[in-house]
């Protein structure tokens, strides 16, 4: 279960929402949970809804707080997802078209960021290309979503690097030298490596979240986004083993490794036989989990409980923003 968030912080996060009235509907359309599907939930004539709403808000934000007092907004946890979506769509959306999201699509609290790196990929397979096509859509829709649900309340994109932080990445995982780069825009590979990184992150946050979904009908929205997330990391898993990548994955699995804790839950894509390992799950075929601490962990590139780095130079806008401390 996610560090730091309980249901009594689900609970706490509903009841301190600094939210208004119609942010809260606004997130109920966006999320098609209007009319009676919204009676039959339990949200009450206030706007405010029970902690049923706080399930989908963990689902959706892949994450918690790490404040004691429990005093985060459930706008905070959604915007949390939201700095995660800015990131995966600027990268698809670069590799693809060559440009990120829209002024549009980009504005709102906290400090606005620019995105470092990134151009559009010369596809060397058909396959690849309209996965990177299929996906860009899909965290273009996801940052959409977030956006319109949280209306207001939402956090405009951090600052972002899709340059120095795949090199760094791949320098500490030993994938290349200290004095050489990594750049996952160079090629078909390359490109796929650096999706390897956010896929299997986001498949292993959802599964995080999925014990703090008590309604039904919110869970089964969880489980669609994760779903989504795990169909995109099979296929890169598939694809970058066909490649003939999977030394270069298997140091990057041990790389997340070292960063978000002292298990050893990553996997590569082949076992210890040599054999294919598209899957990640334990002995009883279950995926594994990751706190949002650890998530963080893994976007900063750092060990230890900080509020940026890597991938969000400044850190991500919003309340939830803290890692692990795992070294």
């Amino acid at each position: 279960m996610f560090h730091g968030f309980s249901k009594k912080f689900l609970n706490d996060s509903i009841e301190r929402s600094t939210d208004n009235a119609m942010d809260r509907r606004r997130f109920l359309r966006a999320a098609g949970l209007t009319g009676a599907g919204v009676a039959g939930l339990g949200v009450l004539g206030s706007g405010i809804a029970s902690a049923s709403e706080g399930g989908l808000l963990g689902g959706l934000g892949l994450g918690g707080s790490d404040s004691e007092d429990g005093g985060v907004s459930d706008a905070a946890v959604l915007n949390f997802a939201l700095n995660l979506e800015y990131l995966e769509a600027e990268f698809y959306l670069r590799a693809v078209t060559g440009n990120g999201l829209k002024d549009s699509q980009i504005d709102g609290k906290g400090d606005l960021g620019g995105v470092t790196g990134g151009y559009k990929v010369s596809f060397e397979t058909k396959l690849g290309r309209q996965y990177a096509e299929e996906i860009a859509q899909d965290e273009r829709a996801h940052v959409d979503f977030l956006r319109a649900a949280l209306g207001d309340a939402k956090v405009a994109r951090p600052e972002i690097d899709l340059q120095e932080a795949f090199t760094a990445a791949a320098q500490a995982a030993g994938v290349v030298g200290k004095n050489e780069t990594f750049d996952p825009f160079k090629d078909e590979t390359s490109f796929l490596l650096g999706a390897f990184i956010f896929e299997d992150v986001g498949v292993t946050a959802y599964k995080g979240a999925a014990p703090l979904v008590s309604n039904k009908t919110f869970l089964e929205a969880a489980a669609g986004i994760l779903a989504v997330e795990a169909y995109h990391a099979g296929l890169v898993r598939t694809l970058l083993l066909q490649s003939g990548a999977a030394d270069t994955v298997g140091k990057i699995s041990d790389a997340r490794d070292s960063l978000d804790g002292p298990s050893d839950l990553d996997q590569g894509i082949v076992d210890r036989s040599g054999n294919a390992n598209i899957v990640p799950a334990d002995e009883n075929s279950i995926a594994f989990s990751r706190t949002p601490g650890q998530v963080l962990n893994i976007v900063y590139l750092d060990p230890r409980a900080v509020t940026r780095g890597g991938f969000f130079p400044q850190g991500v806008n919003g309340d939830v923003d803290t890692s692990d401390a795992n070294g």
